[in-house]
């Protein structure tokens, strides 16, 4: 043709042959057809079309995405740059195509992790309440707002408001010894008491337990110990004070059954579980059953489902009332009406309102006829207390709970163990064998799921779990639980103490059980403090292997193998000081660990060695091989990385003169000290003193690689922290360069 286009498009070229025209080289949304013309994009594709159910279980891991995020970037620019980044890939996804699946996930995915991560920025803001700047001694007036007896540490603790009070924040919690605890100590009440205040603590290590973030959340702002005798200014209303019921029923519960019988039977009965003896509590932790002391979904799903039960066949007998109402129905109400109250009984903590508004899902499900356990279920409950309690993400209640619940769930959906399950025509001896081999499959599969969150949050986790719940479990839900219940109904009328006596022969065999299984050699593994990014890959590949069901989910094991190897292989830190200076330990090769200070204190003590791995006992550094201690000091040599290392740590406040203690400083590589050290002081590599503490915390050091984490690093600036700024660098401030 003349216009040098031909019929088709192409256009003409001078030699005759004939091209692409430049009109139809370019596509709308070309960047959507160069996916679709990779083989993995529409793997993908097609993969999430299989997917598609599965999809809306992905929404409360977006939410915590983000809500993790807020977490660990600890700076407002940070926390900017990541709703701005998810904002972008809202925009690629919309840009890429709307037509597709992986667009629209990729879309929804962002839009919620921002989402998550601006929801926990504005909480943390909305409970801002003013800190105690520093340690103080003090008398005032304050309602009670919360009572927690801790009988097996001779204590109650109290919540208080202290109103306007200038001098104090508005909210503290102190401990009060239980001589002084007077009845008239109820909610609602009016007190006046003297009391040591401190300011809410920090962790003392990299990893360790950080209660001013708690207390952030909490809205305390300090914590202490009551001084003397408390004065009652005006008694609790006896009609609301809800605590006060609760107290008595822990106290009727513990005087039908003595010591710890009773301690456990409380804790079943209204959450307390102050009167646990530690070596109980310690060898329910051991044993794997540790999850039967606190009142979540295996208990709360008992008294559901016994209720439930109960209402539906009692009304049953009547045929009016089964041909002239739906028994389903009210059977319901009446389970729903007996969670609230068991929530509220036991003191409505977080995991019980978990658990409490899971219930009450399953129940709804069952009165429109839905199937009532299923992910999502659980994706629904965690999005529940993601949005009102986001701070709860990185806390191991609930982390332990919901993996615990979506690990069950996605194993009992699996189709070889629903044909384990199902019920069919068999003697009784082959369904007891099944029901036993599906209750010990779920334990183990439990274990391996809470293993690693045990493991990072406690730095220790039992390995016999799964055989000891496969009789603590049936033992809990079946026997103790209804024989407490029957015993206080027929309290009533003065009938419960042979029911009573039952029960406590089924607790002294729980109680029994643990000790047992806790006591046998290997019961317990513990690792050092694990690295944030193998515990997120473990978590990552978890999750992927639970929420999908195509064969793809197996390429979750990929970050889990990963993860474990990283942790597998976690080196223990060498040296650890905490945050105050005051104590420091030593770790060897063979897992031994020496303290500087003999009387630590047993929270030190255990503290120290759970961030350790160590499970034995440690001893004084004294005792260790070439240490060479007084009353003043001690100065340590240890072997690392090829070398002798050597530490000189201070250990009284009394006076050193500054040329001795110059002289000892260029003598040692590391020097401690809870003092503030002069500039004179200057060993070969690290000088840890007041000053580089208060800026970054307590620390730990790995000699070997020449690594140094502190609490700083490990939390980061949050509005909770409080570490001292400096203009210079802290960490280049006392680190020289090791000679090599």
């Amino acid at each position: 043709m003349r216009d040098g286009l031909s019929p088709n498009g192409t256009m003409s070229t001078g030699s005759g042959s004939t091209g692409t025209a430049l009109s139809t080289l370019f596509h709308p949304r070309q960047l959507s057809d160069f996916w679709r013309d990779r083989q993995l994009s529409k793997m993908i594709e097609n993969q999430l079309e299989k997917e598609r159910d599965q999809l809306a279980l992905w929404v409360p891991v977006a939410l915590g995405f983000g809500i993790a995020c807020w977490f660990n970037l600890a700076n407002s620019a940070w926390w900017l740059a990541f709703i701005s980044l998810c904002g972008g890939l809202c925009l690629i996804a919309v840009m890429t195509g709307r037509d597709r699946r992986a667009a629209r996930a990729l879309f929804w995915f962002a839009l919620l992790a921002a989402t998550g991560c601006a929801l926990i920025w504005l909480r943390s803001g909305s409970v801002a309440a003013p800190v105690l700047e520093r340690p103080l001694v003090t008398t005032f007036n304050a309602e009670i707002e919360r009572i927690e007896p801790l009988l097996a540490r001779d204590m109650v603790r109290l919540t208080l408001r202290t109103g306007d009070n200038p001098e104090l924040p508005p909210r503290v919690r102190v401990n009060v010894p239980l001589e002084n605890a007077v009845p008239a100590l109820q909610d609602g009440a009016l007190i006046q008491l003297r009391a040591r205040l401190m300011p809410p603590a920090m962790p003392a290590l990299p990893g360790a337990y950080d209660f001013s973030e708690r207390a952030w959340f909490q809205g305390l702002g300090a914590t202490g110990q009551a001084l003397g005798e408390i004065t009652i200014l005006r008694p609790a209303d006896p009609v609301f004070a809800l605590s006060r019921y609760r107290q008595m029923l822990s106290a009727h519960v513990q005087s039908q059954m003595s010591g710890a019988a009773g301690a456990i039977g409380a804790t079943l009965a209204t959450g307390d579980r102050g009167a646990i003896d530690e070596a109980d509590a310690e060898a329910m932790r051991r044993s794997g059953l540790a999850h039967l002391l606190s009142i979540s979904g295996l208990h709360v799903t008992a008294v559901v489902g016994a209720v439930y039960l109960l209402i539906l066949k009692t009304l049953a007998l009547s045929p009016p009332l089964a041909l002239r109402f739906r028994l389903p129905i009210v059977a319901a109400a009446g389970a729903a009406l007996a969670a609230v109250a068991y929530t509220l009984m036991t003191g409505a903590q977080v995991p019980t309102i978990r658990a409490c508004v899971a219930a009450l899902l399953v129940l709804v499900a069952l009165i429109m006829g839905r199937s009532a356990i299923t992910l999502r279920m659980v994706a629904a409950g965690a999005l529940f207390v993601l949005v009102f309690w986001p701070e709860s993400l990185v806390g191991p209640s609930f982390q332990l709970s919901f993996a615990a619940v979506t690990a069950i769930i996605a194993l009992h959906e699996h189709p070889r163990i629903k044909a384990l399950v199902m019920l069919r025509e068999e003697s009784l001896l082959r369904r007891a064998g099944r029901f036993i081999l599906a209750l010990f499959l779920t334990g183990l599969v439990v274990e391996i799921a809470l293993m690693p969150i045990a493991l990072y949050h406690f730095h220790k986790a039992g390995l016999y779990g799964a055989l000891a719940n496969i009789i603590a479990i049936p033992l809990t839900t079946f026997v103790i639980m209804p024989l407490e219940a029957l015993a206080l109904v027929l309290d009533s009328i003065g009938l419960g103490a042979p029911i009573w006596w039952l029960c406590e022969q089924a607790l002294s065999s729980l109680i029994a059980l643990a000790h047992f299984v806790s006591s046998r050699p290997g019961a317990v593994t513990m690792l050092p403090t694990m690295k944030v990014i193998a515990f997120a890959l473990v978590l990552l590949g978890g999750l992927w292997l639970c929420l999908w069901r195509e064969r793809w989910r197996y390429w979750g094991l990929a970050p889990v193998l990963v993860g474990t190897l990283m942790i597998a292989t976690t080196r223990a830190p060498d040296i650890y000081i905490t945050g105050d200076g005051r104590h420091v330990a030593i770790r060897n090769e063979s897992g031994e660990l020496a303290m500087l200070r003999s009387r630590s204190g047993d929270f030190i003590r255990d503290m120290i060695r759970e961030n350790a791995g160590v499970e034995g006992e440690s001893q004084a550094l004294e005792d260790w091989p070439g240490a060479d201690c007084n009353g003043d000091s001690c100065l340590a040599t240890v072997r690392a990385g090829g070398r002798d290392w050597r530490l000189l740590a201070t250990r009284s406040g009394h006076y050193i003169p500054a040329l001795s203690l110059s002289a000892a400083c260029r003598r040692a590589d590391i020097v401690v000290s809870d003092r503030r050290l002069p500039e004179s002081c200057q060993p070969r590599w690290l000088k840890v003193d007041r000053n580089l503490l208060s800026q970054v915390g307590g620390m730990t050091i790995d000699l070997e690689n020449q690594q140094i984490s502190t609490t700083l690093g490990w939390t980061g600036r949050h509005i909770w922290t409080r570490y001292r700024s400096d203009d210079g660098d802290a960490k280049n401030a006392g680190v020289k360069r090791a000679n090599q």
